[in-house]
């Protein structure tokens, strides 16, 4: 009796083949092609479950999105209902701290180079941003102490900070705990100085 194929674990093992590709030659030239020979695979097989290559980048997202999740519902500072560690724990999730983050790192580069002329991916990066930013918008109204900042304004200058921090921690401009540093020295702003302090 031949093997069954579950279509979500070969969709994932492409995913990941488009994520080191895209991480290691960026993505304006990579194609379906490519993405196979990086999986070890036919071309006609990835065709068989993603008809374009945005349609593969889409997905790739959503798998790079379970990953994050699954660090946070892992990380000790989730635990709790303080909205500050929450935040932090969700935050350092975008910074490239070790392998698994420098990989995503680099992918998110990346896309956002090749989202600038592709509506779809462009359209499902907008929807991450806004979604993320009403998440910590939310937490810091909830937090009961908040900073000078309006909730909305602080929420964007942070993620806006922490993709900027990536970016340099990335090419080498920033050390990870200085990047770590300057995270927590903006969430004094959003949440005010007296908020609770993550453990290290």
């Amino acid at each position: 009796m031949p093997k069954q194929v579950d279509p979500h674990e070969r969709r994932t093992l492409l995913a990941d083949a488009l994520l080191r590709v895209a991480a290691r030659d960026g993505l304006m030239d990579v194609s379906l092609r490519h993405v196979a020979t990086e999986a070890g695979v036919t071309a006609g097989m990835v065709q068989h479950y993603f008809r374009t290559k945005d349609e593969m980048m889409v997905f790739a997202l959503d798998v790079v999105a379970a990953r994050v999740q699954a660090r946070l519902e892992d990380d000790p500072d989730t635990a709790g209902r303080d909205p500050r560690r929450l935040v932090r724990s969700l935050l350092v999730q975008l910074l490239p701290l070790d392998a698994d983050r420098e990989l995503e790192g680099r992918v998110a580069v990346a896309y956002h180079a090749y989202a600038a002329t592709r509506p779809d991916v462009a359209a499902r990066l907008r929807e991450d941003t806004r979604g993320m930013r009403a998440a910590v918008a939310e937490h810091i109204r909830a937090a009961g102490h908040p900073g000078p900042l309006d909730p909305e304004v602080a929420a964007t200058g942070l993620l806006a900070l922490v993709e900027g921090l990536a970016v340099h921690v990335l090419g080498g401009h920033l050390a990870a705990d200085d990047a770590l540093a300057t995270l927590d020295g903006h969430l004094d702003l959003a949440f005010g100085p007296d908020g609770l302090r993550p453990r290290e």
